[in-house]
């Protein structure tokens, strides 16, 4: 696989990670937590450009979905630089813990938690991860998604630990 069919996978996955996920514990949520995750369910596109040595284009598509005790479910399919990511899994607020969690599962075995947070309006993710490319060189991967009124916006970076190579996109989506 190219570097950057690599990179841009892991990109990916940062972006769907904080999307959706499968919050193991109940949530007995507030109906004001309720309400601001199931105003998300719908069907979501997004696209965007990643900058770094090539310039290419993300396109993606968003379904969320009703799930059970006050969850939303999400499936999702990413294409970059002729690499297809599918992603499942859910958003919730937890009750005990007073906070939002998205876990998710992906075609690429990547599995993960983000913890979101409300500020006014808006639910915010920020992932900050760490992997390797194929050749073993360290990478450090952020991504932020804003869900605020009725869009989802997506930002994410990916840098060479070693040298300061870096990869950014910007994913606006609407309904």
């Amino acid at each position: 696989m190219r570097r950057l069919d690599r990179l841009a996978g892991a990109m990916l996955m940062m972006v769907l990670l904080a999307i959706g996920t499968l919050a193991v514990t109940p949530a007995h949520a507030g109906p004001a937590e309720v309400a601001l995750i199931k105003s998300y369910i719908g069907e979501w596109r997004g696209r965007g450009t990643l900058v770094g040595a090539n310039t290419e284009t993300v396109v993606c598509r968003l379904a969320m979905t009703p799930g059970n005790q006050d969850k939303v479910n999400y499936n999702g399919r990413c294409s970059l630089a002729g690499t297809q990511l599918s992603m499942a899994g859910t958003i919730a607020y937890i009750e005990a813990s007073k906070r939002y969690e998205a876990v998710m599962s992906s075609n690429a075995t990547f599995n993960g938690l983000a913890i979101g947070r409300k500020r006014g309006s808006r639910l915010i993710f920020d992932l900050h991860e760490r992997d390797e490319d194929e050749d073993g060189k360290e990478l450090s991967i952020t991504a932020r998604i804003d869900l605020v009124d009725d869009a989802i916006n997506v930002v994410f970076d990916v840098i060479y630990v070693e040298n300061g190579d870096s990869l950014r996109a910007e994913v606006p989506f609407t309904r």
